[in-house]
């Protein structure tokens, strides 16, 4: 008798000389021996799901062929019958003992064994334990893309703030870089010099980047997607440029309200670890073709969903839900912001300078946005990581710095 195993490698044949006598350990042996797979590595079912199990907790669920004992007679299994099998464990699979096939009987070239191993399946848990987002620059930032864009255009921004031992990330900024949003699309002008002031800012401060927060606009509102291709593929190229597990990816829209009205809807996710495996492994389509469905993200290759062999995955697969909390952070963020329609001047120092005159000098320069404008004038390398040092720790500026930034705005 022949019997086929599907497991994550395709389909393989096992040949059974004595079928009426052999049982569920003596077909083990078998797959030992014909597929080189150790047999306290298998767990084999005739329920095709036990390929959909992501856990141990899981697989120890499909008990039907779990007793060593049972005749395969009594499990209905006969000449050309599927067993499936999952196992712990890599395994190279050997030219002449491996006969593949595919639909057809087709031989399967060892792309489709590869899209057999690219299993696309929710993932449940993030990382990231929660995001929480400073008041004050979540503020800023919702209030900008109400206020003035109107949600018309998209908005974007990377966040910086800590990351906990326990995977709580908390947002205590946000940097917008140079950029140009339109309904449905949001690109990048990415300025080196820039960002390496903000990192020196960031190091100073104790925080480092920890995700890509956006807009939707009111146009996306109408579409039945949580995210779009693009924003998936915009999403996936940051954090994986990142290399931090912890990663969150936030988006902000408008949501009508029960009366009428709309409300700004804050949400976070993180991409999942086999989004990333796939962008980093080239396997997103990039070029997105006009009428394309925003809510499919298209691959290059087949990969397998459920059961099936697709090249079109649902968004939704790709996002894990982190939940989000708010709180009041160590930084203003009432200075104006970077990269806006207004260019910020010296001129903005020195008013926000003198609305903050009662408070300590630390605490009058204790902003993000104004330190990034510091750092157009003074060493980026060596200035600017002391002086939001002495902001992260609350330390005295020391005089000759108060000086200097008193001098700079009194100059505009």
């Amino acid at each position: 008798m022949m019997l086929r195993v599907r497991s994550r490698d395709g389909l393989e044949r096992v040949s059974v000389d004595n079928p009426q006598h052999t049982t569920v350990s003596q077909l083990k042996a078998l797959i030992q021996t014909q597929l080189r797979i150790p047999f306290q590595n298998q767990t084999i079912s005739t329920n095709q799901n036990l390929l959909l199990a992501k856990t141990h907790d899981d697989i120890s669920r499909f008990t039907d062929m779990a007793n060593p004992n049972t005749p395969l007679s009594a499990l209905n299994l006969s000449h050309g019958s599927i067993v499936y099998l999952t196992y712990d464990g890599e395994r190279t699979v050997a030219g002449p003992t491996f006969h593949p096939a595919g639909s057809f009987g087709r031989k399967m070239t060892m792309d489709d064994l590869i899209a057999k191993q690219m299993k696309v399946t929710r993932q449940e848990n993030p990382h990231s334990e929660l995001v929480s987002f400073d008041r004050d620059c979540a503020n800023a930032f919702q209030h900008y893309v109400n206020d003035t864009l109107a949600f018309a255009v998209k908005r974007g921004g990377f966040m910086y703030g800590t990351v906990s031992e326990e995977g709580k990330v908390e947002v205590d900024f946000i940097y917008e870089p140079p950029q140009q949003g339109t309904e449905a699309n949001l690109v990048f002008f990415r300025d080196p010099d820039e960002e390496k002031s903000v990192e020196a800012i960031a190091m100073g401060l104790g925080m480092r980047r920890v995700g890509f927060i956006f807009t939707q606009t009111v146009s996306q509102d109408k579409k039945d997607y949580t995210l779009s291709n693009r924003e998936v593929l915009q999403a996936s190229e940051f954090h994986a440029e990142s290399g931090l597990k912890e990663w969150v990816t936030a988006m902000v829209k408008l949501e009508v309200n029960e009366d009428g009205g709309a409300d700004v809807h804050f949400e976070a996710f993180q991409m999942s670890d086999m989004c990333i495996r796939l962008f980093k492994e080239g396997w997103f389509e990039t070029e997105i073709e006009e009428g394309h469905d925003p809510k499919l993200s298209k691959m290059k290759k087949d990969v397998v969903v459920g059961v099936k062999d697709t090249r079109e995955v649902d968004n939704d697969f790709f996002l894990v839900v982190v939940k989000i909390f708010d709180h009041q952070g160590p930084l203003s963020s009432s200075f104006p912001i970077e990269n806006r329609n207004t260019p910020v001047t010296l001129k903005a120092l020195k008013n926000h300078l003198d609305r903050a005159k009662s408070l300590p000098f630390v605490k009058r320069i204790s902003d993000f946005h104004l330190m990034l404008l510091l750092a157009r004038f003074l060493d980026v390398a060596a200035d600017i990581p002391a002086l939001a040092e002495c902001v992260h720790t609350e330390s005295p500026i020391p005089e000759g710095y108060q000086l200097l930034i008193e001098s700079m705005a009194n100059a505009s």
